[in-house]
């Protein structure tokens, strides 16, 4: 098992990861997700581990069913799942320009499996739509041209 510094997210049937620098808007890219329906599986800190082929994530004992909202404290009461399977990491960057317009797909290898890997800006408006794409994409609901 390891333990990295993200949240997660349920969308639908699979996990997201959202990782980026302390500050980078991980809880509040994971509030407006959880306005649009997805489920906190952990915020902050991510335990990960290889089972059956998939990479199941949890949140550790002592934050679970927590999450930090800035300007009001930490909460409990959100929707909360236990855990999660992994389809997709989503790496949040501030500046816009960070964000290639046609990036090739990347994939990472976490607990010996490969996932889908994409970087997106957390101020682009459109940042929910396209993690639900990039999704979409890593679980083959949707294919991308060449």
């Amino acid at each position: 098992m390891s333990q990295i510094h993200a949240n997660c997210i349920l969308i639908g049937a699979h996990a997201v990861l959202l990782r980026g620098a302390s500050g980078a808007g991980k809880s509040s890219l994971s509030l407006r997700l959880m306005s649009k329906g997805a489920v906190l599986i952990s915020d902050d800190r991510t335990d990960l581990v290889a089972r059956d082929g998939r990479l199941i994530a949890s949140s550790p004992s002592q934050i679970a069913g927590l999450c930090e909202v800035r300007g009001i404290g930490v909460v409990r009461g959100l929707p909360t799942k236990p855990e999660g399977d992994v389809r997709l990491i989503v790496d949040l960057v501030d500046d816009p320009g960070d964000v290639e317009r046609m990036p090739v797909p990347e994939t990472e290898l976490v607990c010996g499996i490969e996932i889908s890997k994409w970087k997106f800006c957390v101020s682009d408006l459109a940042v929910e739509a396209k993690i639900g794409v990039a999704l979409a994409l890593a679980t083959g609901q949707m294919q991308l041209e060449p």
